[in-house]
């Protein structure tokens, strides 16, 4: 089992900053591995991709020394054990809306005695070729890293519950759907919900977890750091259409 240090740098309390990516691509991966992200979040609920391709693309963070991280499209065993299997060393589960929702998280992401993921020779276990299964399991236990999406107004309602799981690492705020919850859809900077991000920071800074948002760009990282956040994500086409578009128009010499 591999080491993940993202985990524990959020463990000692510092910033980690990642990437979304929901192209099904392993080059792609391992060139983003050489521009020093903690962590990159392959997003299999908003991208095509599945367990087959993030092998391939775990196999690429890897070799960088980047956390390979996966956004699963459902709360569901079996599909979250598919996406584990693959050597992923965090896991992102969206639509979390109760306590009960995250317990079911954690089951599956955590083998015994905590969880009831099931053990297999798969390739996050080194094909059972390293180490006893004994030992796998305790490590695996302790490095993957558990992020839950709050992203609907009864969420936030039930989030003092929530935060109470055990095994809980990343509460994770996603502004676009918590908007469009509350009858706001990408409304941001609207009261209502800028007073519902701050119950749900207000909460999580009671806990255990750390805080993770979504940004669109490195001003609003900035603005979340000071809010609290120390998960802060980014999606790739966040970073490659203003890089492309300020490219384009030095080169063209526009105004």
């Amino acid at each position: 089992m591999r080491h993940n240090s993202t985990k524990e740098k959020l463990k000692g309390g510092e910033t980690v900053y990642g990437c979304f990516v929901r192209y099904p691509n392993a080059a792609l991966i391992e060139v983003l591995g050489y521009c020093g992200w903690d962590f990159i979040v392959f997003d299999g609920e908003h991208g095509t991709i599945e367990p087959g391709d993030c092998e391939q693309m775990v196999r690429a963070a890897e070799l960088q020394g980047v956390t390979p991280i996966i956004r699963v499209p459902v709360n569901q065993p079996h599909v979250i054990l598919r996406f584990l299997d693959t050597g992923a060393l965090g896991l992102h589960v969206p639509m979390v809306r109760s306590a009960a929702d995250a317990e079911a998280v954690v089951q599956s992401v955590k083998y015994q005695p905590r969880g009831a993921r099931g053990l297999a020779a798969v390739r996050a276990a080194d094909y059972a070729q390293r180490i006893p299964f004994g030992q796998y399991v305790a490590q695996a236990n302790a490095e993957t890293l558990v992020a839950i999406h709050i992203e609907t107004e009864d969420a936030v309602e039930r989030l003092p519950e929530i935060v109470k799981i055990e095994g809980l690492d990343v509460i994770f705020l996603g502004p676009t759907d918590l908007s469009n919850s509350l009858g706001f859809p990408g409304e941001l900077q609207h009261p209502k919900v800028q007073a519902t991000f701050q119950r749900l920071v207000d909460t999580v800074a009671g806990s255990k977890a750390a805080l993770g948002i979504m940004v669109p760009n490195a001003d609003a990282a900035r603005q979340w750091k000071q809010r609290g956040a120390r998960y802060i994500a980014i999606g790739l086409e966040g970073v490659l259409n203003p890089a492309c578009r300020n490219y384009l128009k030095a080169a063209r010499g526009e105004a």
